[in-house]
């Protein structure tokens, strides 16, 4: 099994759903190693904060979907976390350093959504492992929790930030202006004038999650700046 390729003649550019999460289990180092060898523009992850205070990638809240074993991330502590057998037979918990570390080997953007609300001292700690690890320049980081968003835009005033939702009206517009912040959206929510209204106000356009080739064209004729899929390539 391989990626399904995308003619694409506009400026959209593809970013990888944890990882290539069509062929491999996602938010994975595997995951990752293989996007990194493909046309991606970046690499999505998710990103939680165990017991202990230490920043595992993983999606879920809890862990039953793809380990053996089912504990909530935020009250288990790291080590247990790491030694959880995933139902693949072999991955194990990645950290946000391993994943900043095979993003940045392959020079790929890096695309770190904040999972649930978090305190400052967290969200600080996640920026300053990425300044650490690779150029903030090179990382978007997404969240539906808009204080995630607000506090980050007070720790990095000129970070790239994409607040995640299902739709987009009038007073969201207004508000993502105001931030700073771009918007990465459900793609079944987007028209070609919500994409023009976005632009018009200087909002760059993700959505998420497409895989359907014919969605992915239409998008693309929408002029989207970003896809974000598990399987399709450009």
């Amino acid at each position: 099994m391989d990626t399904v390729k995308i003619k694409n003649k506009n400026k959209t550019v593809f970013i990888a759903h944890r990882g290539l999460s069509g062929i491999y289990t996602e938010n994975t180092l595997i995951a990752f190693e293989e996007a990194g060898k493909r046309t991606y523009y970046g690499i999505e992850c998710d990103v939680h904060v165990t017991r202990d205070g230490k920043y595992v990638i993983f999606h879920d809240d809890n862990t039953g979907r793809l380990c053996k074993k089912d504990l909530i991330i935020e009250d288990t502590d790291f080590d247990t976390l790491r030694s959880l057998e995933f139902k693949d037979g072999v991955s194990k918990m990645p950290t946000l350093e391993e994943y900043l570390q095979v993003v940045a080997e392959h020079k790929k953007t890096a695309v770190i959504e904040l999972k649930n609300a978090m305190p400052e001292k967290n969200i600080y700690e996640i920026t300053e492992i990425c300044r650490s690890k690779y150029s903030l320049e090179k990382i978007i980081f997404i969240s539906f929790v808009f204080d995630n968003l607000k506090t980050l835009r007070k720790l990095l005033p000129n970070q790239k930030i994409q607040y995640l939702t299902f739709k987009c009206d009038g007073g969201l517009i207004k508000t993502l202006k105001e931030n700073g912040f771009d918007i990465d959206i459900e793609y079944g929510a987007l028209t070609k004038e919500a994409v023009k209204k976005l632009h018009k106000n200087g909002i760059a356009v993700n959505c998420w999650t497409c895989d359907d080739i014919e969605q992915a064209n239409e998008l693309i004729s929408q002029e989207v700046d970003f896809i974000t899929t598990n399987i399709l390539e450009n």
